[in-house]
């Protein structure tokens, strides 16, 4: 979780990871940072975040993100 943090926080400093639930609506993650977040998940975590995937549920908030991660971590 804490790798997760680090890389929101380089994406997007200054803002309260943990606590905000709603990413996405809140407008803390436009298009391009998620590109940029997929583009660091995948390398981070060896994992492969398919256009399938980006969908705002899954990057709603940190525990969202985390099960993402989890989830493609298992495949």
């Amino acid at each position: 979780m804490e790798k997760l943090i680090k890389i929101l926080e380089e994406i997007k400093p200054g803002v309260d990871f943990k606590a905000e639930e709603n990413l996405v609506e809140n407008h803390i993650l436009d298009s391009l940072s998620i590109v940029r977040l997929v583009g660091e998940l995948n390398d981070e975590f060896d994992i492969e975040i398919t256009p399938i995937d980006i969908i705002p549920e899954n990057f709603k908030s940190v525990i969202a993100i985390k099960a993402l991660i989890e989830k493609l971590e298992d495949e």
